[in-house]
């Protein structure tokens, strides 16, 4: 082969090779540009940019004038990626005094590798905004200072984020409740309200340069929906008189607890529920389980002689006796198999079933109560919300124990008559009284005055339910009956207020103790209403354990007296100015009132 023919056969054999060379590269192309494209593309699209939940303000719990209790205040998450972080000594040292921080703790949170930790959770605008600021300012001046060889601070951002506020600190903590670390209602209404006040959190994509947000790359996909506010029947400034009423009354008897109910006995409102000892929500410090629970439909005691109310008007209300039936009350007395007396010893009285209850005799509600039959009795125990739940729907309310009929044994009935036996509630007692005031009519206590939409439109809630417990006639009779506690000639002239007409009824209980399973310490209470011919408002005071003096008449009744003094003058209830008719409360009053021959 001649040196021409040869050279044509290389230069034809490079030309199959840079073909050959060329195909491979051509369906190489076609694949990364036809086949792989799309998962190019969307790898490339996962490493740029990120998702981030974009968290939505809870709703805003309101007194009854609107005036916040629980709100939601704008904060910030700030957070880091630590593999920007170049000089974590020097940054954290920039950067502790800030966020209010120990440098080593700063510093120990900007080590590492990972491209999401959080340097400070729920931090105030303004922290975020002077930390940047002053990374702004050392980042100019070093770039500066070192013609721009030295590696600026970057690798910080922030995330939208709020803090739960409670302006009012203690006040109806009890009732307000808490959120837990997670924003999640965890305690009161902040838990049993969680559907309408959490609302539903929204979503945003951004753009991720360089382990940080692009300025200007958010974009919303989902927006964050607030959550609904709710506007409570509790009046703030009532709130505050009781809650220090009965803090001072729990300190100055050394006792375990105390509490006060306000109630609106025509609708159920609450006005007031007050608890001592209480906590700060905003602070973690004065935060126990204890603390956390709501006594006055969580805790349950044994009325004492605040029960005798619906002894003596069940009897009233079935005939079986009168206002002014007279009865013989000896100290002590033998019912079923067991021997009850009276609180203070006494000689044998004549009292009328008015002077029974003003007196608070055991031994003459035993006498009223053995006039109806266990059935009978039960029934109005039951219709008066005794054993059952009062239907206010607050978080962990108790149904109270009332033992079921058909297991009463022969002292049951007589201990039950005067309010021993079973157990209720503060607010079930309330129920009871607010009965009474409202002419014979239980009205389910209700503290949720209505919701708040986004746009600031409130929707009241539905009215309560109501049933007829006794006759209008009955409720009239045992106000008059009841404002005879309230006399000098009564166990409470401490709950009495000049210009009104006062009803009431203290209550001195025997305390179940869960520690022993036995009776030890005393429950004392006083509740009542105004003006007593015309009821506006029932007042409930409820003291647990003190230590001492423990008659309801002594250390309870003052702390209805300043409460309800205040509930009167601030919702304007003026006196009626009606004439005071009062029952006989012994037999020689009775003598006196009859018509001389």
């Amino acid at each position: 082969m001649n040196e021409k023919a040869l050279f044509h056969k290389r230069i034809y054999a490079l030309l199959l090779v840079a073909v050959l060379i060329f195909s491979i590269f051509a369906i190489r192309l076609l694949d990364v540009q036809a086949v792989q494209a799309s998962g190019f593309a969307k790898r490339a699209s996962n490493e740029m940019w990120n998702s981030s939940v974009l968290l939505a303000p809870r709703g805003t719990i309101t007194d009854v004038n609107g005036l916040e209790l629980a709100r939601s205040v704008a904060a910030v998450n700030i957070v880091v990626d630590q593999t920007m972080i170049t000089d974590p000594q020097t940054t954290a040292g920039i950067a502790a005094p800030i966020l209010g921080m120990s440098t080593s703790e700063v510093a120990t949170l900007l080590t590492g590798k990972k491209r999401y930790q959080i340097i400070a959770k729920q931090a105030k605008p303004i922290v975020w905004r002077n930390l940047m600021s002053t990374l702004d300012s050392y980042n100019t001046g070093v770039m500066k200072e070192r013609g721009g060889v030295a590696k600026r601070i970057v690798g910080f951002f922030s995330e939208r984020s709020y803090i739960r506020d409670y302006p009012t600190g203690r006040l109806a903590a009890s009732l307000v409740g808490i959120i837990n670390d997670a924003g999640v209602g965890a305690a009161g209404l902040e838990s049993s309200m969680e559907q309408s006040l959490a609302g539903q959190n929204g979503r945003y994509d951004y753009a991720n340069g360089a382990g940080t947000i692009i300025p200007g790359s958010q974009q919303f996909v989902t927006e964050a929906k607030p959550g609904k506010g709710i506007q409570l029947t509790i009046d703030r400034d009532i709130q505050w008189v009781a809650q220090n009423a009965i803090s001072q009354a729990v300190k100055s008897a050394q006792a375990a607890s105390g509490t006060v109910v306000v109630m609106n006995p025509k609708t159920g409102e609450i006005l007031a529920q007050a608890s001592a000892p209480n906590f700060d929500p905003a602070d973690r410090k004065t935060r126990t389980l204890a603390s956390l629970r709501n006594p006055a439909v969580q805790d349950v005691y044994e009325p004492g002689s605040t029960g005798k109310i619906i002894t003596i008007a069940s009897a009233l209300e079935e005939g079986k006796t009168t206002p002014e039936t007279v009865w013989t009350i000896p100290y002590s007395i033998k019912a079923g198999s067991g021997t009850f007396h009276d609180a203070e010893k006494h000689k044998t009285e004549r009292l009328t079933t008015a002077g029974v209850l003003a007196q608070s005799s055991n031994v003459g509600a035993i006498q009223i109560g053995s006039l109806l039959s266990h059935s009978s009795l039960y029934d109005y125990l039951r219709k008066f919300g005794i054993g059952e739940s009062t239907g206010s729907h607050l978080p962990g309310e108790s149904a109270g124990i009332l033992p079921r009929v058909d297991t009463w044994s022969a002292t049951t009935a007589p201990t039950i008559a005067f309010g021993q036996g079973y157990s209720l509630t503060a607010l079930q007692a309330t129920s009871v009284f607010a009965t009474i005031a409202n002419d014979g009519v239980r009205v389910t206590p209700n503290v949720i005055a209505g919701s708040i939409d986004t746009s600031g439109g409130f929707t009241p809630s539905k009215p309560q339910k109501s049933l007829r417990v006794v006759s209008p006639e009955t409720a009239q009779k045992m106000r008059l009956i009841m404002e005879s506690v309230v006399s000098e000639a009564g166990t409470a002239p401490a709950a009495a207020i000049p210009g009104y007409r006062i009803a009431g009824k203290t209550g001195t209980a025997q305390r179940v103790d869960d520690s022993c399973h036995c009776y030890r310490g005393y429950t004392s209470s006083f509740i009542g209403f105004a003006p007593a011919d015309k009821p506006a408002y029932v007042v409930s005071v409820v003291i647990q354990n003190p230590r001492g003096q423990h008659f309801g008449g002594v250390i309870a009744a003052p702390v209805f007296k300043t409460v309800m003094s205040f509930v009167l003058q601030s919702k304007h209830i003026p006196p009626t100015n009606t004439l005071k008719v009062s029952f006989a409360l012994k037999e020689a009053d009775l003598l006196k009132k009859a018509p001389q021959p």
